[in-house]
């Protein structure tokens, strides 16, 4: 797909030289929404406006909803207010709250001041909730039916006001402004005769989210429930909106990127990799590794403090990476799968007692393992093959014996950090790999030092 836009690209370039207008609307006009927008990507923004006034309104508008925030900002800097009113008249509402949340305050001014009084007072009243909120990404278009209204009113309301609607499939039934039910259009449809009233077929046991709902929750909803849109109802079961699968499948996308940004130890970024500068990507990377450098000074403080004990015995040092390297990739496989299980709502922090016995019967499991495959690689290898200094039976001993204890320890810890952060109503991903790595670095020392002070004659 990259390629092909490539091409299309150059196409354009070379048309747009030749001042061959018609065959570029022609072009255009055969092309996907999506693709549009990522071929004017690639174009010079002062060609922008020239290339957007060849499609026709309505895929203009589509296209102008699937354009990075820095493209919009320069089409709406490019073109005339009349032509800016066209496009809102377009968009639907959440569409156009997510373009007034990219943009400049000077240019909001300029969207809100070319929108229709409705559509302003929407935009407005969305931006009013929570981010991250089921309020904050709802629209407020859809399809509403009375429980009285027969099977033939419905489906000619529908003919007359769907094409303001984001979606039709589904209906939602209100009294008094209260949700009571929903009828899909397939049940329209089908129902046996235009007379019979939408009370009879519709669906009374509902599916809801209030508008304070996280979106991230709205979203695994859907999923859980196979559902194309959800309501939003307030405080009082009045509906508000509906969130459409669309945007969960963005907010998906938004959370998925956000945790594993997090769980890398970096700052979140709303940018996209190729359209951060160094210093962008500088602001949310350093300070994770500012924080992760202090942190890792207790482990140079254990180190110094059995200076003395290691220089008695200099074999000991040579293992030491391979310790805690085991150590954190150990925490790190725990934590990331109970992350997982915890974004999907899989687990619950009463559930962490489970989760501990389970973590510790397979951390025996890989630590016995290890233990094995570290005593032959110590004797063969280090002992016959290299002959370092100082290692026989019971050096391997102390190395296999902290191995099995630091990956049980690790994979305790990389299961209890993230429930706790739970818990605590921090992130679980902050807990991820490079903040557990750091703890198990510092507790595989301990336990290093610990099981050689006791069991090597040479350190006593």
């Amino acid at each position: 797909m990259a390629e092909h836009s490539v091409t299309v690209e150059n196409t354009l370039q070379t048309l747009l030289a030749d001042k061959k207008y018609s065959t570029i609307r022609d072009i255009l006009v055969t092309m996907n929404p999506a693709d549009i927008a990522a071929v004017f990507s690639g174009v010079e923004r002062d060609k922008l406006p020239l290339l957007f006034r060849l499609l026709p309104k309505e895929l203009a508008a589509e296209s102008f909803v699937e354009m990075e925030s820095e493209e919009q900002e320069a089409l709406i800097r490019g073109i005339s207010d009349s032509e800016l009113r066209q496009v809102m008249d377009e968009l639907y509402v959440d569409d156009a709250v997510d373009i007034v949340e990219e943009m400049p305050a000077n240019v909001v001014q300029r969207i809100l001041a070319q929108s229709d009084p409705q559509m302003r007072r929407e935009i407005n009243e969305i931006l009013q909730y929570p981010e991250n909120s089921a309020g904050s990404v709802m629209t407020t278009e859809y399809v509403k039916l009375s429980p009285g209204m027969t099977v033939g009113d419905a489906i000619l309301r529908i003919r007359r006001t769907g094409v303001d609607k984001e979606t039709i499939y589904t209906c939602y039934v209100l009294e008094n402004r209260m949700l009571v039910g929903t009828v899909s259009v397939k049940s329209l449809l089908l129902a046996p005769n235009d007379l019979q009233t939408i009370d009879s077929i519709m669906e009374s046991n509902l599916i809801t989210v209030t508008t304070h709902t996280d979106q991230e929750e709205v979203a695994q909803m859907m999923s859980k429930y196979n559902l194309l849109a959800i309501p939003v109802v307030d405080g009082d079961n009045r509906m508000v909106g509906i969130v459409t699968f669309d945007d969960a499948m963005d907010v998906m996308e938004d959370e998925a990127t956000e945790d594993m940004e997090i769980m890398a130890g970096m700052t979140p970024s709303d940018k996209t990799y190729l359209r951060s500068s160094p210093f962008d990507l500088f602001k949310h990377r350093i300070p994770w590794l500012a924080l992760l450098m202090v942190s890792a000074t207790f482990t140079g403080l254990i180190i110094s403090s059995f200076e003395e004990k290691l220089a008695a015995l200099v074999a000991l040092t040579a293992f030491i990476p391979m310790l805690m390297d085991t150590g954190g990739n150990s925490g790190s496989q725990s934590s990331v799968t109970i992350i997982r299980a915890l974004s999907l709502n899989e687990l619950e922090f009463r559930d962490l007692p489970k989760v501990i016995w389970k973590e510790v019967r397979t951390a025996v499991l890989c630590g016995v393992v290890l233990a094995v495959l570290c005593f032959a690689k110590v004797m063969l290898v280090d002992r016959l093959l290299l002959k370092t200094e100082g290692v026989d039976a019971m050096v391997a001993l102390v190395i296999c014996l902290t191995m099995a204890v630091t990956v049980v320890c690790a994979k305790v810890v990389g299961c209890t950090l993230p429930m706790l952060a739970k818990k605590m109503g921090f992130d679980p991903a902050v807990m991820a790999s490079p903040f557990i790595t750091t703890i198990v670095d510092a507790l595989s020392l301990l336990v290093y030092f610990g099981i050689a002070t006791a069991l090597l004659p040479a350190l006593r």
